[in-house]
C-alpha cells in the first residue's frame, strides 16, 4: 500500500486526499485547524494531524511516516507553510510536490496590490464601504482604514478564532459575515449589494477558490475589485497535472464522477440547482456548442463539444487529469434523451444522472395545460408517420428535429387529411425569444418555425381503440375485369381474432393481395413489423397505396414469390397465409424453422388447398392445430325487399408452431 502526506488545506488538496483513498492508498492528512478536519472524509485508511505544524514539527511528523511522496496542496498565500513544507521533507529525505493553483485573470478596471498592508493603503484613500474577503488571518493590517468599524465588513468563516479576531480588528458583530464557502456568484453580489461595498478585497484565489465567481459579482453590483496579488510560487503542478503524474508514477486507474445533466430548455434559468452545482463543480464540460454556451463556464475549465456517445467517452478518456465531468444533455435525461445511450458507454466510471425540464412540460406550462395524458414521440432523428398516432391519440406531444422540422409535420397532417387538428408549437423555449403559436394544421402549414420547436397537436376524433373487420369499402381494389384477390371482413375479422397478433408482433402476410389483411396486422402491431409478401405487379401497387392510406410506417412491402421470398425476412411471431402458390408446406415450414413456436392462420376456399393444409397438421412439429368453417351470407335489395346472398364457404386452418404439451 502506498502511503502520502498531503498538506491538505485547500479544496484541491482535499480532493486529491479522497482521490488517493480511493486507490487504496494511506494518507496522512494535515490540516491547520480542527474546522479544516471536519471537512475531510472518514476512512480507515486516513489519519489526520489538525493544527499548526512548524519546520521541526514537520521534520519529525515527516521522518516517523515512511512516505512515499509529500504533497504541498496549502494555499498559494501561505508562503511561509510552503518554505517549511519543503525544508522539512529535504531534511526528512523525503521527495515533495507542489500542487499549484492556477491564477485567475485580472478583470479591466480592477487594481491589483502587492501585500494586505498596501491594500490598506490604497482603501485609506478611498471612499464607500468595502467588503473584505481575504479571510481572517490578515485583517489586523486593515484595522487603521479611516472609519475601519463603518465602512468594512469581513466574510470570515465560521470558526470561534475567526470571530476572535475580527473582534480584536474592531468589527462590530452587524459588520461580520461568518459563512463556508463555495460562494456562488449570485450570493457574492447578494452580500455587495446589502453591504452596499464600492469595494471587494480579494486574494487571487483562482478559480478553485472562486476568483471567478467574485470578480463576475462586482461587475454586477456596481463594486470595484482590489486584488491583492500572490507571493513568489515554488515550481510545482496544477492539480490536473498532479493527478496524471500521480497515475503515472504509481499506476493508479481513475474512476471518473461522470454527471450527466439535464439543462432543461436551454436556458440558464430554467435548470436546477443541482445542474447548476454539478456544471460549476465540474473539472471539464462535455456537449454539444448551443448547450455549452447555455451555462457560465468558469474561467480555465475546459470544455468539449461532443454529443455522439463514443465522442462523449472518448473526450472522458482523454483527460486523465480531470476528475468531475458533467455532461450537458438537452431537456430532460429521462425523456428522449442521448443519456440512455450514454450510460452504456460509462461502465467505468461513477455516473450519476440529474433530470431537468423537458420541453413537454415547459411548453403544458406555457399553455396553461396538463400533460397527464398525453402520448409523447420523437420525430427527431427519427423516420415516423405521425398521421397514425394523430388518428389514434386526443392529445399528442411530437418533438420535431432539423431545420424544417415542424413545416415537414405541419404538411405532412394536412396530406394525410388532418389539417383542422389543432396545434400548439412552442418555439425556443424558455428564451428571451420564445414564441407560442396556436390554430389547425392548415392555417400554420404556410408559416417558418425555429429549428428549437416542439408541438402539443389535439384531435378530439382521434379513436385509440381498434376492432378487426374494417369495411371492404376503406381498401383500394383496382379494376374489376381481373380484380386482386382481397381477404372479405368477414373472414378478415376471424382470421385475426385466430392469429391474436400483439402490439409487438411481427408478422408476415403471405399473398397479402390488397394488403387488407396486412393494414389491419398493422394497426394492431403498432409498435412491431408486419411483412406483406405479393408477387403480382398491380397488387403490389395497391399495397403502397392502401399503406399510404392508412399512414402505416411499420409496414413492409416484399415484392416476390414465396417462400424465396420470405428467406431474408426475420423471424415471425405471426403468419398470415392469404396465398401460397401451392406451396404452403414449405412456406410453414420455413416459418417453423425460423421460429418453432410461430402461430400461423391459414383460409382456404379451394379443396387443393385444404388437403394441403390438412396434410401438413400432420407432419409439421405442431401444438395445436383447429379447423373452422365460415359460411356467411351479406344482405342485399330485391326491390321492396332484402335478400340474403351466401358467400363462398372458407375452412380457416390454426396452426401453433412447438411440441405438444406432455
Amino acid at each position: 500500500m502506498y502511503n502520502f502526506c498531503i498538506f491538505a488545506g485547500t479544496t484541491e488538496g482535499r480532493e486529491l486526499t479522497e482521490l488517493l483513498l480511493d486507490q487504496g492508498a494511506a494518507v496522512t492528512a494535515c490540516v491547520a485547524t480542527e474546522y479544516g478536519e471536519t471537512l475531510l472524509p472518514e476512512h480507515e485508511h486516513l489519519t489526520v494531524s489538525a493544527g499548526a505544524l512548524d519546520e521541526e514539527e514537520m521534520t519529525a511528523l515527516l521522518r516517523q511516516g515512511d512516505f512515499e511522496l509529500v504533497i504541498d496542496a496549502t494555499h498559494p498565500y501561505a508562503a511561509a507553510a510552503t518554505e517549511s513544507i519543503a525544508g522539512a521533507a529535504r531534511r526528512a529525505g523525503v521527495g515533495v510536490l507542489r500542487l499549484l493553483r492556477p491564477g485567475g485573470a485580472l478583470p479591466e478596471g480592477s487594481v491589483r496590490v502587492d501585500s494586505p498592508a498596501e491594500a490598506a493603503r490604497f482603501l485609506d484613500g478611498t471612499d464607500g464601504n468595502i467588503l473584505l474577503a481575504t479571510g481572517s488571518g490578515t485583517l489586523a493590517a486593515y484595522a487603521g482604514i479611516r472609519d475601519f468599524s463603518r465602512r468594512v465588513w469581513a466574510r470570515v468563516l465560521p470558526t470561534a478564532a475567526a470571530l476572535r479576531l475580527c473582534a480584536e480588528a474592531g468589527l462590530p458583530p452587524s459588520h461580520i459575515v461568518a459563512m463556508q464557502g463555495p460562494f456562488s456568484q449570485d450570493l457574492n453580489a447578494a452580500l455587495l449589494r446589502q453591504t452596499g461595498a464600492a469595494w471587494l478585497v480579494t486574494k487571487d484565489d483562482g478559480d478553485a477558490g472562486g476568483f471567478g465567481e467574485k470578480a463576475d459579482a462586482a461587475r454586477a453590483a456596481g463594486a470595484k475589485l482590489l486584488v491583492v496579488g500572490r507571493p513568489p510560487q515554488r515550481e510545482g503542478l496544477d492539480y490536473g497535472e498532479t493527478v496524471a503524474y500521480l497515475c503515472r508514477r504509481y499506476g493508479f486507474r481513475l474512476r471518473p464522477e461522470v454527471t450527466l445533466v439535464g439543462i432543461g430548455p436551454g436556458d440558464r434559468g430554467g435548470m436546477t440547482a443541482d445542474a447548476l452545482e454539478a456544471v460549476a463543480g465540474a473539472d471539464c464540460l462535455i456537449g454539444a456548442r448551443r448547450m455549452l454556451a447555455a451555462v457560465s463556464v468558469r474561467p480555465g475549465v475546459p470544455t468539449v463539444e461532443a454529443v455522439a456517445p463514443e465522442a462523449v467517452e472518448r473526450a472522458i478518456q482523454e483527460r486523465p487529469g480531470c476528475r468531475r465531468f458533467a455532461v450537458l444533455l438537452s431537456g430532460d435525461t429521462g425523456f428522449y434523451s442521448g443519456a440512455k445511450r450514454l450510460l452504456g458507454r460509462l461502465e467505468g466510471c461513477r455516473v450519476r444522472v440529474l433530470p431537468g425540464l423537458s420541453s413537454l412540460s415547459v411548453l403544458c406550462a406555457a399553455l396553461g395545460a396538463s400533460y397527464e395524458d398525453v402520448v409523447c414521440v420523437s420525430l427527431h432523428g427519427r423516420s415516423r408517420d405521425i398521421a397514425p398516432l394523430v388518428r389514434r391519440h386526443p392529445r399528442l406531444f411530437v418533438l420535431t428535429g432539423g431545420e424544417r422540422g415542424m413545416e415537414q409535420l405541419l404538411r405532412r397532417l394536412c396530406e394525410a387529411g388532418l389539417g383542422d387538428v389543432t396545434v400548439h408549437v412552442g418555439e425556443r423555449l424558455s428564451y428571451p425569444d420564445q414564441r407560442l403559436r396556436s390554430g389547425a394544421a392548415e392555417d400554420l402549414v404556410s408559416g417558418r418555425f425555429s429549428p428549437l420547436a416542439v408541438a402539443l397537436l389535439e384531435n378530439p376524433a382521434a379513436e385509440d381503440s381498434f376492432v378487426p373487420g374494417l369495411p371492404d369499402e376503406t381498401f383500394t381494389r383496382g379494376g374489376q375485369t381481373q380484380p386482386v384477390p382481397m381477404t372479405k371482413r368477414e373472414v378478415r375479422a376471424l382470421c385475426l381474432s385466430l392469429l391474436r397478433p400483439t402490439e409487438t408482433a411481427v408478422c408476415w402476410d403471405v399473398g397479402a393481395g390488397t394488403g387488407s389483411v396486412s393494414v389491419e396486422l398493422a394497426m394492431v402491431a403498432r409498435r412491431g413489423e408486419v411483412y406483406a409478401v405479393e408477387r403480382r405487379e398491380d397488387a403490389l401497387g395497391l399495397l403502397r397505396e392502401n399503406r399510404r392510406r392508412f399512414g402505416l410506417d411499420n409496414l413492409y412491402i416484399v415484392p416476390g414469390e414465396a417462400p424465396a421470398a420470405l428467406a431474408d425476412l426475420p423471424a415471425p411471431s405471426h403468419v398470415f397465409l392469404g396465398g401460397s402458390g401451392g406451396k404452403a408446406r414449405e412456406i410453414l415450414a420455413l416459418a417453423l424453422e425460423k421460429n418453432p413456436q410461430v402461430r400461423v392462420v391459414a383460409p382456404a376456399v379451394t379443396l387443393e388447398t385444404q388437403a394441403a393444409l390438412t396434410e401438413c397438421m400432420k407432419t409439421l412439429p405442431l401444438r395445436d392445430t383447429e379447423v373452422c368453417v365460415l359460411q356467411t351470407a351479406r344482405s342485399r335489395a330485391a326491390g321492396a325487399y332484402h335478400l340474403l346472398r351466401g358467400l363462398d364457404p372458407v375452412t380457416v386452418f390454426t396452426l401453433q408452431g412447438g411440441e405438444a404439451a406432455p
